[in-house]
């Protein structure tokens, strides 16, 4: 299969995308934005051959087999509902759309099209969580007991916190949770299952934010497993750079401790034993996130061209959703939510 992919979005993230189409093997086609010289720069910077301002002008001049949607989620709707009515299957970044209902409608368009819709959710791509899972399934830990994310990227200080990088953080009234927790309630949901019940307690630590930007959630799931994820976007943790892992991890099971640290580097301790570094490829020269994005985008790519199992399509995204708006649920009304019998659109 010979992809032309294009990507509607010249914003921050969208360079770590662009890399990744590159480092998988199919360079983009085409850049869009709707401020054509952010296009031109991205696009200049890493060869991508054109560029356009209007996304159906793009779509039906360049015929693309693959749309990647890097835009914030007021800007989505438009984008995807072009691609899909053009049957092109499309990525789109997350947070996914303005709210549940706008997700639930872009994910029915595609279904009833029957065009794949895929969420760039990357965390759970990073190499250090696709290790743990493979430990998992060989059987490493024997019955996991918990796991427990303490996220500490040190990036959320001070009146200018996020301007510099992506400023709109500032104004988002759900943050902490709907921007950077929902990565972990997706990787939880890939090292310990679906989310059974969910306990939050949020907070907002710097004034200058519009939403909460610390807070302490609790997931239950199946065979009594549990998640913590202890969030202060505020503080940092040890490492060179402390948005390299975002923090430090311990998944537990009842033949010892898996543990990751700010380097990247996996730890294990046997049951009563002693820790030792846990060898493996912490994907260190592959870009954000040890190449989180290269590896979900050469996912799809590999979907598209020989139909293997297609991991955060957007009807799977959609339980992400419902677990976050659990979350807030139980921190308003301060009590437990049980996601059996929980509606996400009247709690």
């Amino acid at each position: 299969m010979n992809e032309r992919i294009v990507m509607v979005g010249a914003g921050y993230w969208s360079q770590f995308q662009v890399e990744g189409w590159r480092d998988a093997g199919a360079p983009l086609a085409a850049l869009c934005n709707r401020h054509l010289q952010a296009a031109e720069a991205l696009a200049q910077r890493y060869g991508v051959p054109r560029c356009h301002s209007d996304v159906a002008q793009m779509l039906d001049a360049e015929q693309p087999t693959l749309v990647d949607v890097c835009l914030p989620p007021v800007a989505q709707e438009s984008a995807v509902r072009a691609a899909i009515e053009r049957g092109i299957p499309t990525i789109c970044q997350k947070p996914f759309g303005i709210d549940l209902m706008q997700a639930e409608a872009m994910t029915a368009l595609a279904e009833a099209a029957g065009v794949p819709l895929v969420i760039h959710e990357n965390f759970r791509f990073a190499p250090w969580f696709r290790e743990m899972r493979r430990c998992i399934d060989a059987g490493f830990f024997g019955r996991i007991h918990s796991v427990a994310f303490r996220l500490r990227p040190g990036d959320g200080q001070g009146p200018q916190a996020y301007l510099d990088r992506q400023p709109y953080f500032q104004q988002m009234p759900e943050f902490l949770v709907r921007e950077t927790a929902v990565h972990f309630i997706d990787t939880f949901r890939f090292l310990m299952g679906e989310v059974r019940a969910v306990t939050a307690r949020l907070r907002r630590l710097n004034p200058v934010i519009a939403g909460e930007d610390a807070g302490l959630l609790i997931f239950e799931h199946d065979d009594d497993r549990c998640a913590l994820f202890d969030g202060n976007r505020l503080n940092s943790h040890p490492a060179a750079n402390p948005r390299r892992t975002m923090g430090e991890m311990w998944l537990e099971g009842e033949r010892g401790v898996m543990r990751l640290d700010g380097e990247a580097r996996l730890w294990w301790q046997p049951h009563q034993g002693t820790e030792a570094q846990h060898a493996y490829d912490d994907g260190a020269r592959r870009g954000a996130f040890g190449g989180a994005s290269t590896a979900l985008q050469a996912h799809v790519l590999a979907h598209l061209r020989h139909g293997t199992a297609l991991e955060n399509s957007a009807r799977h995204y959609l339980t992400n959703l419902h677990v976050q708006a659990a979350t807030y649920h139980s921190h308003a009304s301060g009590r437990r939510v049980p996601m059996a019998g929980f509606d996400p659109h009247h709690p």
